[in-house]
């Protein structure tokens, strides 16, 4: 079975957007069975559902951290909840996916959204984008970030920016004014986020106040998302290795 693991926030619109995904996901997978989990602010915990899981007999469980790139929570939090898990429940095998990111299915998600908000792909010579993630202090998330920024602009786009909400900079509106300053003639926002919250208000707020000629949706349960959740669970559930190792030093 699938469990998927998704940050948590105080936001409801998070968790919707979460359960939204996860229905999608059943739906291209119907003999799966997948639940949903958070790390914070919101239920059910981790913990409580692996509980549940091991009490009505479950003994294989595949962890999904519903995250676009490996960074802190990927790579520490998400483990050490895990492992915390498996010692309290020996009978269960546990294994945690890879996380979502990077992936061309994300960018073609991303190329979704931003045709739903307007902007025409036929147009994309002379509209630069601005690749919004929420930020991390973790060097290597950033390093993908700015690298996904790279190969997307390799596909026609006349700029592709990578801009952070918090932790890094630049900000959004900074990358937005930045590229008007440079005459591109239209800009568009691409909020390389999973779903509504804090730090993605903040992107539409600094996109819309610099002048974005258009700001996409989230990547929430868009069908290319969707059908990565299953790549990355067929990718754990056929490895042999179980757990990442605690983290020493």
């Amino acid at each position: 079975m699938l469990l998927v693991v998704a940050h948590g926030s105080r936001d409801p619109r998070h968790a919707a957007t979460v359960h939204a995904l996860c229905e999608r996901v059943r739906s291209r997978r119907p003999g799966l069975r997948v639940e949903t989990a958070f790390l914070d602010h919101c239920v059910p915990g981790v913990d409580q559902v692996i509980g549940r899981l091991a009490g009505e007999g479950v003994r294989e469980v595949v962890a999904l951290p519903l995250l676009l790139t490996r960074a802190f929570h990927a790579k520490s939090d998400i483990p050490a909840v895990l492992r915390l898990a498996a010692a309290r429940h020996p009978n269960m095998t546990m294994r945690q996916a890879q996380v979502l990111g990077p992936s061309p299915l994300l960018t073609a998600a991303l190329e979704r959204r931003l045709r739903e908000a307007g902007v025409d792909p036929a147009e994309r010579g002379g509209t630069g984008i601005v690749l919004a993630s929420a930020g991390s202090t973790d060097p290597e998330a950033i390093a993908v970030i700015a690298e996904i920024a790279r190969e997307w602009r390799r596909t026609g786009w006349c700029a592709v920016r990578p801009t952070f909400a918090s932790a890094s900079l630049p900000r959004t509106q900074d990358a937005v004014r930045a590229l008007r300053a440079l005459g591109v003639r239209r800009i568009a926002v691409a909020p390389y986020v999973i779903a509504p919250g804090f730090l993605p208000d903040r992107i539409v707020r600094g996109a819309r106040e610099a002048g974005a000629d258009a700001v996409a949706g989230a990547l929430g349960a868009a069908p290319e998302v969707a059908r990565l959740v299953l790549e990355r669970y067929r990718q754990a559930a056929a490895g042999r290795l179980g757990l990442p190792p605690a983290a020493t030093g």
